[in-house]
C-alpha cells in the first residue's frame, strides 16, 4: 500500500492514465491521427475554434464516427465492469468476486445468443441483441437473488452457490444453442469472446446512462460498503440495514454489468483485477477506492481495446482475449496467495 502522501496522487494520476488512454485510442488505428490533430478536431467540435485546416474530412469522419464512440464505448464499459466488481467484492466479502459470480454476464450472453439465431437483432432500432442481454441479464440477477433467499435473509455463501449453478446452467444452454446454430455460430462465437468492433453512439447511448447512474450510486453509498466489511451482524450494529442495503447494491452491481455485457458482449476479468490492483495502492476505503475503480477500469479496457486492434493488424483480437490474457494468470496469483493464507490460519 501507498503512503499517505503518495495516495492523494493516485486519482489525479489515474485521470491523466485516460485522458492520455483516450486520446491514444482515437490517435492509433489504420488511419494514423496525430494527437495535435486530434486535439484540434475536439476543440472545433466544442465550438471553441473554428474548423481546423489542414484535417481532411475522411480524417473527421474517422475520428468522430468510428474511433470516438468505440474508445468511448470502451471506458464505459470498463468503468461499469470495475465498479461492479468493487462493489460485489465489499458485498460478498472476497477479493476474487466478480460481476459474473451471480451468472449475470451468462444471462447475458443467452439472450443476445437466442436473440441472434432468431434473426430479431434488427428489433428496437437495431438494438435487438444488447436489449435482449439486458433483459435476460436482469432475470438472472432476479432469479438468483430468489432462489438464495432463505426465510427474510439472504446468506452471502448461498447467494454465491446459487450464481454458480445458475451459470453452469446456462452455460450448458449455450453449447446446446450453439450445436443448432449452423452458419451463424462465427458471430454467436465472437460475440462470446467480447469485442466493440460494432461500437456506435447508439449502444454509448444505450449503455452510459445505466453505468453512470450506478457508479454515482456506488459512490454515494461508499460509507455503508466500507461498513460491510465488519460483517454483517457489525454493520446492523451500527445502524445499516443489511438485507436491504445488500439488494440494493446487487441491483445497482447487476444493472452495471448488464449494461456492458449488453453493450460489448462477454468481458472477463476487469472487475477482478481493477479493484484488488487498486485495493493495494489507495487501500480499503471505498471513498477512494471507487473512483479510483472507475478511472482505472476505463482506463484498463480503452487500452485492451488499442492492443486487441493494434497488435496484429490487420487483423482484429476479441477484446475479451486480452483481458483473458491478463486476468487469468492474476486469478491464478489469487488463488494460490488464497491457498497460501488458508494453510497459514490452519
Amino acid at each position: 500500500m501507498l503512503a499517505p502522501g503518495h495516495r492523494r496522487l493516485v486519482l489525479p494520476l489515474l485521470s491523466a492514465l485516460l485522458a492520455g488512454s483516450v486520446l491514444a485510442g482515437v490517435a492509433i488505428g489504420a488511419v494514423p491521427i496525430s494527437p495535435w490533430d486530434s486535439l484540434r478536431l475536439f476543440a472545433w467540435r466544442l465550438h471553441l475554434t473554428g474548423r481546423p485546416g489542414g484535417v481532411s474530412v475522411a480524417t473527421t469522419v474517422i475520428l468522430f464516427q468510428l474511433r470516438l464512440p468505440r474508445v468511448l464505448l470502451a471506458a464505459v464499459v470498463g468503468a461499469g465492469l470495475a465498479t461492479a466488481g468493487t462493489v460485489f467484492q465489499a458485498l460478498f466479502r472476497n477479493a476474487m468476486a466478480d460481476p459474473a459470480i451471480i451468472g449475470v454476464s451468462s444471462g447475458a450472453a443467452l439472450g443476445a445468443i437466442v436473440v441472434i439465431l432468431t434473426g430479431a437483432g434488427a428489433a428496437a432500432g437495431g438494438l435487438g441483441v444488447s436489449a435482449a442481454a439486458f433483459i435476460t441479464a436482469l432475470a438472472t440477477a432476479i432469479l438468483v437473488y430468489r432462489l438464495a433467499r432463505l426465510g427474510p435473509a439472504i446468506q452471502v455463501a448461498t447467494l454465491l452457490l446459487a450464481g454458480v449453478a445458475v451459470a453452469a446452467i446456462i452455460s450448458a444452454l449455450m453449447s446446446l444453442v450453439m450445436t443448432f446454430s449452423g452458419q451463424e455460430i462465427r458471430s454467436i462465437y465472437f460475440w462470446l469472446l467480447g469485442g466493440l468492433g460494432n461500437a456506435s453512439w447508439r449502444s454509448l447511448e444505450s449503455s452510459a446512462p445505466f453505468v453512470l447512474a450506478g457508479a454515482a450510486f456506488a459512490v454515494w453509498s461508499a460509507a455503508d460498503l466500507n461498513l460491510t466489511a465488519l460483517g454483517e451482524e457489525r454493520a446492523g450494529q451500527l445502524g445499516l440495514e443489511v438485507e436491504r442495503f445488500k439488494r440494493r447494491m446487487l441491483a445497482v452491481g447487476t444493472l452495471m454489468t448488464a449494461a456492458a455485457v449488453s453493450a460489448s458482449g462477454v468481458i472477463g476479468f476487469v472487475g477482478l483485477m481493477t479493484p484488488h490492483i487498486l485495493r493495494l495502492a489507495v487501500g480499503a476505503d471505498h471513498r477512494k477506492l471507487l473512483p479510483a475503480s472507475i478511472l482505472g477500469g476505463a482506463s484498463l479496457m480503452v487500452l485492451a481495446d488499442l492492443a486487441a486492434r493494434s497488435v496484429l493488424p490487420p487483423v482484429e483480437i476479441p477484446v475479451g482475449v486480452v483481458t483473458a490474457l491478463l486476468g487469468g494468470p492474476f486469478f491464478l496469483y489469487l488463488l494460490r496467495r488464497e491457498r497460501r493464507s488458508a494453510g497459514a490460519r490452519a
